[in-house]
């Protein structure tokens, strides 16, 4: 057995299981250790895992890896819980330029905890005929715009298998956002989300309501857009292109450490 140290962070109910790996030790192709340390009912439990690397021209890399074992595309949430965990190891101060799948990106923490997280400029979206708005935010994401008052009893996770592998959309599947625009004026919009990797809904996705803002810019949303999901509000931040592109696009919102330990690893899952 191997003693594994770990730290849990979530940011608005999405949750990871966050490593210290800048001597490099973890085995990244290892799926059944990721898969197991991901378990709620056999290991810690969280949506994904992320590792958390040193790198010669950033102050950090975040490699993000989906419940299901595999590295994923880029998360939201998860980044902006990495910048946090970053603090508090100390390997930044309140500013940071750190790597991640899609690329490179900016944040900075506030007093209170808020972590503002630049996305990658966005090239547009698409209309998919009567799927809804497709859009890609660092992973790929289809926005289904739903009737007043729906939202609450939608079975999330059966209406979002019916589009995670959809043929109309990438060969790696995409994931689902379910919304619900606001009854009043300044009210949040309501979004609920399928997560492939974690291939089921998620409490949030930072990635799925930075899709949902720009997709509802669309329909008279202004920036900075305020969203609700099930485990708490996001703002997301942006500047609309007349070429229907975006950019300056921050993702804010709460990163919370919840606890740290170790965990014995059996040899045969390491």
């Amino acid at each position: 057995m191997t003693s594994l140290p770990f730290y849990k962070y979530q940011g608005t109910g999405n949750d990871f299981v966050m490593v210290d790996d800048r001597a490099h030790q973890f085995d990244e192709h290892n799926h059944q250790l990721v898969r197991f340390l991901c378990d709620r009912r056999r290991g810690i439990g969280a949506d994904g895992l992320i590792l958390l690397r040193q790198h010669p021209q950033y102050d950090f890399e975040m490699v993000y890896f989906n419940a299901d074992g595999y590295v994923g595309s880029m998360c939201g949430n998860g980044g902006r819980c990495t910048v946090a965990f970053a603090k508090q190891l100390g390997v930044i101060q309140n500013e940071t330029h750190f790597l991640a799948a899609d690329g490179p990106h900016e944040a900075r923490v506030d007093a209170d905890g808020t972590v503002h997280l630049r996305m990658q400029d966005v090239i547009g979206q698409q209309e998919v005929e009567e799927y809804g708005v497709f859009l890609d935010t660092g992973s790929p994401h289809l926005v289904r715009f739903l009737p007043a008052s729906t939202l609450a009893e939608l079975n999330v996770f059966t209406e979002g298998r019916t589009y995670r592998y959809n043929e109309r959309f990438r060969e790696k599947g995409t994931n689902v956002n379910f919304v619900e625009a606001p009854a009043t004026p300044g009210q949040p919009w309501q979004v609920r989300t399928y997560e492939r990797g974690v291939e089921d809904e998620t409490l949030s996705c930072g990635t799925g309501v930075t899709a949902v803002a720009l997709a509802a810019s669309r329909r008279g949303a202004s920036s900075p857009v305020h969203l609700r999901t099930p485990g708490g509000d996001l703002r997301v931040a942006f500047e609309a292109k007349p070429d229907g592109s975006f950019t300056n696009v921050f993702l804010s919102g709460p990163a919370t450490r919840v606890f740290d330990g170790k965990i014995q690893v059996a040899d045969s899952t390491k």
